[in-house]
């Protein structure tokens, strides 16, 4: 596996950031990055927006005093990063009317599976980034993957880290195929708390709690053993440990995921996301 490297930005200053960023697709992700954009002290009028659908269009200005554009144009052309944040199927399509007015700029795609050899070739430019990010990046709490290909400088990786810095923290990939595995594991891994919060909750309100108690106590539970995990120098597999004793309750509790191979079904699922960040690659790379 190739060496993974953190990045190191900051979100006080803002020197390396291009004058005026553009964002094809005006949508959660988008606005989580354009959120910290504004917070940062970049003005509505340097962000350029191309958003097909008129109630994202209001919420752009109503939110961030930013005018979004149905159809892209003539503003794209002062753009030194586009921020590509549309559905992988229709990526193909929306950059062919974007690429006369971009030849210059730096392409930071957040769609999932899409490799950058097609957005080299639909956009005709080297100088491209793919990211990862996750829905925690809404809040500030994301964690997102990035890979350049060979054509992006140092300065434009700093941009690139620049502009994503708000969103939560970021990690370099020097394998492009390691995105997949990304994909599986962060990019979709929201979801999979998501289950494990419900099943925790029903199962506190099946036992008589009310659905309130239960979801406090089950949302606290991840986020408290999350931030321990992080903090801690000790593996996840040590913490579990030192809560488990022989005969006990949690004891109870594990033996029943190990006979169910609950931690096997789970490495399982991931693997179904990895395969199917391929397909969308193989489906939509043209």
């Amino acid at each position: 596996m190739s060496a993974l490297s953190t990045a190191t930005a900051t979100t006080t200053a803002f020197s390396a950031a291009p004058t005026t960023i553009a964002f094809i697709g005006g949508g959660n992700m988008a606005s989580a990055i354009i959120g910290g954009l504004i917070r940062q002290g970049m003005a509505p009028d340097q962000i350029e927006v191309v958003e097909p659908w008129q109630d994202a269009r209001a919420a752009l200005q109503s939110q961030y005093g930013i005018t979004a554009q149905a159809l892209p144009g003539a503003q794209l052309a002062r753009a030194g990063l586009v921020v590509w944040a549309v559905k992988p199927q229709t990526l193909q399509d929306a950059a062919a009317p974007v690429r006369p007015y971009t030849p210059d700029a730096v392409h930071l795609s957040v769609a999932a599976g899409i490799r950058s050899s097609s957005l080299a070739q639909w956009l005709g430019s080297e100088r491209i980034v793919r990211a990862m990010p996750n829905t925690p990046a809404l809040i500030g709490q994301g964690m997102t993957a990035l890979y350049a290909r060979p054509g992006i400088s140092a300065a434009q990786r700093q941009q690139v880290e620049q502009v994503l810095a708000p969103t939560g923290q970021l990690l370099w990939v020097e394998d492009e195929g390691q995105l997949d595995a990304v994909t599986a594991l962060s990019g979709s891994g929201p979801a999979y708390v998501f289950y494990f919060l419900e099943a925790m909750a029903q199962a506190g309100v099946d036992m008589g709690l009310s659905a309130a108690q239960a979801h406090q106590l089950a949302v606290g539970t991840f986020a408290g053993a999350s931030e321990l995990a992080r903090r801690s120098d000790e593996s996840p597999a040590v913490l579990r440990q030192r809560v488990t004793s022989k005969g006990g309750t949690t004891y109870a509790a594990l033996q029943s995921m190990e006979a169910d191979q609950l931690g096997q079904k789970l490495q399982n699922a991931l693997r179904a996301a990895q395969r199917r960040a391929r397909e969308l690659g193989d489906e939509f790379g043209g």
